[in-house]
Parts: C-alpha cells; structure tokens; sequence
C-alpha cells in the first residue's frame, strides 16, 4: 500500500514573476519514520510525481527494501511539483512559475516540515535541475546532491525543443497526443529505435511499428496526463538556470557545501553528456567534492529510467556508511 498523500499549505507564495499564489504543496513519506533516519529528498521528472517506490513506483527498482537507497535505513520524502495534477491541483497561467520557483516551495516544505539537513537530495531530468537550485539556493541544506541526466541550466537545444512543443500544446487539436509523440523522439535515441523496431511493420493497422508505438504513447499519457499540467511541467523545463546576473555559472555552481555526484547519459539527446562533463571539468577546478559519472546506454535520456541496474551500481555506495566519493567514470 503506498503511502498517503499528506498536504503543506503555503500562503501568499510570490513567484519570481511577481505573482502571489497559496498551494497545498503534496508529498509523500516512504521507509523510516521522519526524523527516526537520514532523510532523502526525490525529485521526480516531467511526467513523475511523488510515489517514488512501491509497487506503482517509477523508480521502484532504484528505491526500497534492500535497494539502491534502502528504505529499511533511510526516510525518503518526494514532493509533487505543484500543478503537475497528481494531487488534483492545477495551475493554468503556467508563465507565472520557473524551476526556481519549484526549488523555493520544495525549501518552504521542508522547512514547514522542520527539515533542515537532508542526506541527499536527488533528481532525474526537471527533477535534477530543480535539485541544482535547491542547493544554490540553500548551500547546506544537503550532504549530497545527486543530479541525474539533467544540468544546472536549460541549453539552446533543451530550449527550442520545449519551443516546439508548447506549439504542439498551444495550438494541434490533439495536443498532449501529438506534443508526446514529438517528445520521445527526443527522450530516445536512433540506435534505439532501430535496435526495437528494424523497420518492421503492424500488419494489423498497416504502419510500421515505430509508427504505433508513437501513437501508443501519445495516447498512454492523454489518458493520465492534464494540458495545464504538461503545459506547466514543459515551461519549468525550460526555465532551469541557476546562474546569477553578473557572476560565472561555475562562481555560482561553487558556493554548493554539498558533494555533488553527477551522472549523466552517454547517448542523451536533451541533457548532453558532452555539456555535463564539460561543467564538471570546469566546477573540478574549484571544487574537490565532485564526482562524475557515465550511463552507458543505446536508449538515450530515457535511460535514467531504463539502465536502473548502472544508475543503482553508480549511486549505491554514496548510500553506504562511509561512503566516499567515487572516481570518475568516463
């Protein structure tokens, strides 16, 4: 049985925008007790939420009993993105918020919860770069931040994508079909698809196979997934950057207490492995605690999802006693 849902309410919150808005910020509790274990903070991606593990968990085979991160030895919180619908709040005018945003509300729970130090704070995709702010915004709230496939700012490819599909949601009559379907193009790899699929075709709705698999997906989130909370999750992933006006992203970046691992994806499409290692090179310069590491995988971003037996033998001994940084993998 998954935990229950348990709401913040947070009052009178003002957007970077300038907006003021009140949220039930939702989460949800998984292993030890809170306060009874080191605390473990989740963030989930653009089509995720909170229930991280269970039977229903998206990253189920990353987190629980005798995994990765041990339930029986952690307490493992996961906040929703408000608007991202799971707890039935949505927001419409989705130009009012940013990732940084996020990253604020998630610090305002935490601290409504009397959180102030987490063993680590972890994300894939969005849930990364919301990570990378949280620990910008609050140098020690974390001994270690884990951003997986993700970087601390949007790219100008990341950007033109999240363009064009705020055209598909904006304006197709099928939006969050059609927007899907675009995305995992992005999400996958052409090896990928090639590897699955060879060019074979449906005999039944006489396409090829790539072609119904498309559509299948279209589909498969149209039934779970609400246009305002796609709208919303697409613009924050565009709006990541934590970079401030008038210093260098790595001045920036640097002033993080925390060790940081980061773990990227050698064939990602939407957060490069190239760009990845390239601020870890330049962060490594100024900062010691870091460590860098490489998914090996044909599937591409999606692979954060996929590889859980890489990712869980990357990330397992930051979650052992003593455990300490790990040598770089190239």
């Amino acid at each position: 049985m998954k935990p229950t849902l348990q709401k913040i309410p947070i009052d009178h919150f003002i957007t970077e925008s300038g907006k003021a808005i009140s949220i039930q910020l939702s989460y949800q509790l998984f292993g030890q007790p809170l306060f009874e274990a080191p605390i473990v903070l989740v963030n989930h991606a653009l089509t995720g939420n909170s229930n991280v593990c269970g039977d229903s968990g998206w990253w189920k085979d990353l987190i629980g009993d005798g995994k990765a991160i041990d339930t029986k030895h952690y307490t493992v919180l996961a906040f929703n993105i408000p608007g991202n619908g799971y707890d039935g709040f949505l927001i419409e005018n989705y130009q009012d918020f940013i990732a940084k945003d996020i990253a604020k509300l998630f610090l305002v729970g935490l601290e409504k919860l009397k959180i102030n130090q987490l063993f680590a704070i972890l994300g894939g995709s969005l849930g990364g770069g919301i990570a990378w702010q949280m620990a910008i915004l609050y140098p020690t709230i974390c001994k270690h931040l884990i951003p997986i496939a993700s970087d601390f700012r949007a790219t100008d490819w990341l950007i033109a994508n999240c363009k064009i599909q705020e055209q598909f949601l904006n304006n197709s009559s099928n939006p969050i079909h059609d927007a899907r379907m675009h995305a995992m193009l992005l999400y996958r790899t052409p090896a990928s698809f090639n590897k699955r699929f060879n060019r074979t075709m449906n005999a039944d709705l006489k396409i090829f196979n790539i072609e119904s698999w498309l559509l299948h997906h279209g589909k498969k989130l149209q039934k779970r997934f609400q246009l305002s909370a796609y709208k919303l999750m697409n613009h924050l992933l565009k709006s990541i950057d934590v970079t401030k006006e008038n210093e260098s992203s790595i001045n920036t970046l640097s002033t993080i207490k925390s060790s940081i691992y980061m773990v990227s994806v050698d064939s990602d499409l939407f957060f490069t492995a190239e760009e990845n290692l390239h601020t870890f090179i330049a962060l490594f310069k100024v900062k010691k605690n870091i460590a860098y590491s490489e998914i090996k995988s044909m599937h591409g971003h999606d692979a954060f999802l996929i590889e859980f037996e890489q990712l869980a033998t990357i990330i397992e001994p930051i979650f052992k006693t003593n455990s300490v940084l790990k040598s770089v993998t190239l």
